[in-house]
């Protein structure tokens, strides 16, 4: 996982960046030291992660986590502060995380360990850039190598088992924890729920099978897996076939 630290002060800096590099797993990618440098550095480092400072001169924290909440894939925002009222105003913001200086080793850990998991704003970068020939927009998600972002004109389906959603597109599998009822209100216009677990891209549906209990199954392009029907969505499976 790789982080960028950003601080006015060198001294909390170099203290936060010995900390992260002995958690297994996490790397010091970058350093700034006021506002604006922080968003150029996130820009140019594409971190996993941003431990920020709220109180800086110039542009203070809070008003970098707004702008990189703006933008593609914003990386996750850990506000690490002195002063317990701005801690408040950090909780407010949305961000990923907060921890109060100065920081202990286990309260850095944890939060870095819950930054693993796609950030807020990640999880709406539904709203990506027009396709051509496709819907609009990326699933993304925070894996082992950072963050993987698939567009939603890749995506065969979604399936929902327990807390977790797989999202299988055309270059493998990816593992998210949005709900399939979010999903569908989102994903509407291109992809229809056909089980109580699956929703599925129109577009890549190729027919419907009977299997010899009664059931049915979708098939879907570019995939050897077939997808349950239940009994309640066939007629409009059909209907979408029919069409």
């Amino acid at each position: 996982m790789n982080v960028v630290i950003v601080d006015d002060e060198p001294l909390a800096r170099e203290r936060l960046r010995r900390m992260i590099e002995s958690f297994p797993g996490y790397a010091v990618v970058g350093e700034a030291g006021e506002g604006q440098a922080a968003i150029e550095r996130v820009s140019e480092l594409s971190p996993d992660a941003v431990l920020l400072d709220v109180h800086m001169p110039g542009i203070d924290g809070l008003q970098v986590a707004r702008e990189l909440a703006e933008t593609d894939l914003p990386p996750a925002v850990i506000f690490v502060t002195a002063h317990s009222e701005h801690a408040l105003s950090a909780h407010n913001s949305q961000a990923d995380g907060y921890l109060l200086k100065p920081v202990r080793r286990e309260d850095l850990a944890a939060a870095l360990a819950r930054a693993r998991q796609p950030s807020r704003a990640q999880y709406a970068a539904l709203a990506g850039h027009p396709e051509a020939g496709g819907p609009m927009g990326y699933i993304s998600a925070r894996t082992r190598d950072g963050i993987e972002r698939v567009a939603i004109r890749d995506i065969l389906y979604f399936w929902a088992d327990q807390k977790y959603t797989s999202v299988f597109h055309l270059q493998g599998e990816l593992l998210i924890e949005q709900s399939l009822s979010t999903l569908e209100q989102s994903l509407s216009d291109n992809f229809m729920r056909v089980h109580r677990k699956a929703l599925v891209a129109r577009a890549h549906v190729t027919g419907l099978k009977y299997n010899t209990d009664g059931s049915a199954c979708l098939s879907l392009r570019q995939s050897e897996q077939y997808v349950p029907v239940s009994r309640r969505r066939l007629a409009e499976v059909r209907a979408l076939l029919g069409s």
